[in-house]
């Protein structure tokens, strides 16, 4: 019994629709435990000096992953491997791996050795704490991340090439759990450095979900002198995906020091929020990119009419369930926040500026999740430099806009306007919803530009977009109002004291609301809505799609 549910685990699916369930499905899994390991956080430390110190120390490992660990990723290695010989792998994923610890690590030790002085420049503010000694050293102990993640990446290709599915849904799980731990166990023996030994441990395991995989293939793989040839072949490809990564990480990092700068909590509150949207955007977004990934890289050359109708049917799925996810969340915000963070030390402030960020980043969904549909399809049809420039553009973009709100200080007309409009203009710190909302506008300036790069490779792309954004709308319209009257009817948040009621509160409202949701879309006889209901009743026969590649395993 226990095989048969792994081997249907791990078998691959037929279909674009079947396979972005099951990715959802998986996506899922990791997600509710990212919530734990925020939940956590909350509890033991809340919104302020501690965890804004962990949030920022993390920012610089999360570069030096976009810059050298996804150069070797499996997003460039699994075409190179698919159909040769064990032996061959096993030669060409060591020397891979081992340039990527030699070069990786040689970038590592060089900022753990300049450690003190990047973190002052980046965060001057953090430098007369009394934890800043701690401080550094878990910015220096985070550094051993992303080798790990990136070797996870390395040899997560083979795991993927033999579509184990369930140990690739297994690393992000064991991952979280290792942070978790070290919150809960090692922070109060160690302090600060305590949870880096968590992620470091928690990405030991990572890397160890890997292993079975390698064994059942029989690919060895080992430290050795890698050959420039070899290396430069890999990392040409690598290059433009890598910065366009690195630019994210960048705009991210920028948008942290503002944050940092404008009081205890700020930091953390902006990340969070990142977090609870996250799970959205990878449930639809990230699911449905993924999977039409492979399809779009096999139309891309041989037939564009089918490589449109991929890329045109996809992003409808995005722009529908995006609108109808941002009707609700925006109404159910606040009630997200409490279920999953209002515990410990996180406040009724600190719960409501969160939320507030949230209604603010998810606003941006259907933006993110074409960007990741829309990268995807340009590197299809061999336009791999486009993202990266477009990711610096709204990198820039972002940057700026961020910068000029913080200038322009609580007073501003933004910030002034933002936090009237979402009803914390009583909330200290309400200046750092400023800086999501420069976020948000800098994901649609990159939809813009992504959408615009694809008028040839994908004609009539951006007119087969407006009926499934306008029916989207009327949808989230239905979603929001059912949901809002459900939470009338139930009573005021303030007054909910046990996180079970919350949830109940917030799960019955939500239910209510996609319901409504639901409805008006069949009234409308919305295609998108029929295509899912016709693909779950067809139970499609199953055969291979590409996981997703692990690259941002948060």
């Amino acid at each position: 019994m226990v095989k048969r549910l792994l081997e249907r685990i791990s078998a691959p699916v037929r279909g674009l629709h079947q396979a972005a369930y099951l990715l959802a499905g998986l996506t899922l899994a990791s997600q509710a435990l990212a919530l734990l390991r925020d939940r956590t956080f909350a509890h033991f430390f809340g919104a302020g000096h501690v965890l804004d110190l962990y949030y920022a120390a993390f920012r610089i490992p999360d570069l030096v992953f976009a810059l050298v660990s996804s150069l070797v990723s499996a997003y460039v290695l699994i075409p190179r491997i698919t159909g040769i010989s064990r032996e061959e792998a096993g030669a060409f994923l060591s020397e891979t791996a081992s340039f990527l610890l030699i070069a990786g690590g040689a970038l590592c030790l060089l900022l753990a050795l300049f450690m003190p002085a990047v973190l002052r420049v980046l965060y001057p503010q953090f430098a007369a704490e009394p934890d800043y000694g701690p401080f550094v050293l878990l910015a220096r102990i985070l550094l051993v991340q992303p080798l790990l993640l990136g070797l996870s990446g390395v040899l997560g290709s083979v795991t993927q090439v033999e579509r184990q599915f369930f140990l690739f849904a297994l690393a992000p799980v064991v991952y979280n759990l290792g942070i978790i731990a070290g919150a809960v166990l090692l922070y109060p023996i160690w302090g600060l450095p305590g949870i880096g030994a968590g992620v470091v441990l928690g990405a030991v395991l990572y890397v160890t979900t890997n292993i079975p995989s390698l064994a059942r293939a029989g690919v060895r793989v080992r430290l050795v002198l890698p050959r420039v040839a070899v290396i430069r072949s890999v990392v040409r490809d690598s290059v433009p995906r890598s910065l366009a990564l690195a630019m994210d990480s960048f705009a991210l990092l920028y948008l942290t020091t503002l944050a940092a700068a404008l009081g205890a909590g700020a930091v953390s509150v902006f990340t969070l929020a990142g977090n609870l949207e996250n799970v959205p955007l990878s449930l639809i977004g990230g699911s449905y990119a993924v999977a039409a990934f492979p399809a779009l890289s096999r139309h891309a050359a041989s037939d564009r009419e089918a490589f449109t109708r991929v890329l045109s049917g996809s992003a409808r799925h995005i722009i529908l369930w995006s609108m109808l996810a941002l009707g609700l969340v925006i109404v159910l915000r606040a009630y997200i926040v409490r279920a999953v963070l209002g515990t410990g030390a996180f406040g009724w402030d600190a719960t409501r500026l969160t939320a507030a960020l949230l209604a603010i980043f998810v606003a941006g969904l259907v933006a993110q999740g074409l960007v990741l549909l829309f990268s995807r399809a340009l590197y299809a049809v061999k336009q791999s430099w486009r993202p990266f420039l477009y990711q610096l553009g709204g990198a820039l973009f972002a940057s700026a806009i961020g910068l000029a709100f913080v200038a322009a200080g609580p007073g501003g007309v933004v910030a002034l306007w933002l936090e009237r409009l979402l009803r914390v203009d009583a909330v200290p710190g309400g200046l750092v919803l400023s800086l999501a909302f420069a976020s948000t506008v800098g994901e649609f300036f990159l939809a813009a530009a992504s959408l615009a790069a694809l008028r040839s490779a994908a004609p009539g792309l951006a007119s087969s977009l407006a009926r499934p954004l306008l029916e989207g709308v009327v949808a989230a319209l239905a979603a929001g109002a059912a949901a809002y009257a459900v939470l009338a009817g139930l009573g005021s948040l303030e007054s909910l004291t046990k996180t079970a009621i919350v949830f109940a509160h917030g799960a019955a409202a939500g239910a209510a609301g996609l319901l409504a949701g639901v409805l008006v879309l069949l009234a409308l006889r919305n295609q998108e809505l029929l295509d899912i209901l016709g693909s779950l009743r067809r139970r499609a026969p199953i055969r291979a799609v590409l996981p997703p590649s692990g690259e941002e395993p948060t």
